[in-house]
């Protein structure tokens, strides 16, 4: 048995007596903090909280390590709701093409993009992947991140995204990380079904599906609805498929265009929408009345220079905005949420509050690990960051760039 107690609290961030599964609207711009408090741990579970003054002291002291947080915070850890943190590895030559003038979309149309990543993954054994992934997971760790949830779709084979989603599974029960699993077999139409669609989706239904069913494989399934890629039609009858065998929609909409994807998500009661770039009038009404998660990605939106999710309109019509890091090695090869969280307030113009909210509670949420994670309630798992010594939260939205966490707890394990 292990147990920590953090004293002298400038601020516990988070820290949530309420019944509340994510905050939408007005609410995202409430964030409960005690100041100068303190937070007792045990094992891998939240056992107490609160102001100094309320502290009772210490009766048992074995097998006990405190921490004097004096002028630093205490965070939950964020919860990043989307990464593609498997793959072979970088893809730092398009880069230089888009420098060069090439669009993100003009890549991918003469075999980069998806189809390069997925070139690449298949050269790969599934040790390498696991190892390459292993070491992303624990690196981004250092910047305050404690949960992922991880897609496959860079192998667009049978073959091939099941050793991804292996590799995911392999992941969740060796590391101390919450881990959501996402079938994306959806990403992308292989070249060799460029001209044949639906030899594809029915390669995916009648024998990726079933594989991932027979070995418990994913809690999600994804689709990328956008032009050039998966339509809303075949995007439901993938959906549908996935959900006969009980995986929840998580889907990729709006990037590039509005083609009624989201309606169609919310009619398949999606945990979340993600991206978001494109939004019309008709996207926002139907997500009202909904728990469905609008997720925008604001590092993919800086590497590419493509328009900034709109959070603002979607908090003032009373929804709720997650922010994740799509995490990729092709459109956002940053996994740093700390960096999410400056692109939250200086380019969607979100409160730091907000920004906060929108990468622990309501990430948490888009995962479908709020009973754990996502805020310091009691019983909650004890996946928590400490920051170094800082003049003011917003302090980690202001210097982007720098780490400002000092030590990370995953799950009750020091990182």
């Amino acid at each position: 048995m292990s147990k920590l107690l953090i004293k002298n609290i400038k601020g516990l961030v988070q820290a949530d007596r309420s019944t509340l599964t994510y905050k939408k609207g007005k609410q995202m711009d409430e964030l409960p903090i005690i100041e100068n408090a303190f937070l007792a741990i045990e094992d891998n579970e939240i056992l107490a909280f609160g102001t100094m003054e309320e502290w009772g002291g210490i009766t048992d002291w074995r097998d006990l390590e405190v921490i004097d947080a004096d002028g630093k915070y205490v965070l939950p850890t964020f919860c990043d709701s989307h990464t593609h943190a498997v793959f072979a590895t970088t893809r730092e030559e398009e880069f230089v093409d888009r420098i060069k003038g090439l669009s993100y979309e003009e890549i991918a149309l003469k075999g980069g993009g998806i189809l390069n990543s997925a070139r690449k993954l298949q050269q790969m054994s599934e040790d390498e992947l696991f190892e390459g992934a292993k070491e992303r997971l624990y690196q981004l760790a250092k910047y305050g991140t404690g949960a992922f949830e991880i897609k496959s779709g860079y192998g667009l084979s049978v073959e091939g995204e099941l050793k991804m989603l292996r590799v995911i599974k392999r992941l969740k029960e060796t590391t101390p990380f919450a881990i959501k699993a996402t079938f994306l077999g959806a990403h992308a139409f292989p070249t060799e079904y460029k001209s044949n669609h639906e030899g594809y989706i029915d390669l995916i239904l009648n024998e990726m599906l079933p594989a991932i069913e027979s070995e418990k494989l994913a809690d999600y399934i994804d689709c990328f609805c956008e032009r050039n890629y998966f339509s809303v039609e075949e995007m439901e009858k993938l959906l549908n498929a996935g959900q006969s065998i009980g995986l929840i929609p998580k889907v990729h909409v709006n990037q590039f265009s509005v083609m009624g994807g989201i309606a169609s998500a919310v009619k398949f009661n999606a945990r979340s929408v993600d991206h978001l770039e494109e939004l019309a009038d008709e996207d926002v009404k139907v997500l009202k009345g909904t728990n469905c998660i609008p997720t925008l990605l604001p590092g993919c939106s800086f590497f590419l220079g493509i328009p900034y999710g709109q959070a603002r309109k979607l908090i003032e019509n009373d929804l709720p905005v997650a922010l994740a890091s799509d995490f990729n090695p092709g459109s956002a090869p940053s996994g740093n949420m700390q960096f999410v969280n400056s692109l939250g307030c200086t380019k969607l113009k979100m409160t730091p509050n907000e920004a906060i909210n929108a990468t622990t509670i309501n990430t948490a949420f888009a995962m479908g690990i709020e009973k754990t994670h996502g805020s310091i309630s009691l019983g909650k798992s004890a996946s928590i960051m400490l920051t170094s010594s800082l003049n003011s939260l917003a302090q980690i939205h202001y210097s982007f760039g720098e780490n400002n966490v000092e030590r990370v707890w995953v799950n009750g394990v020091e990182i």
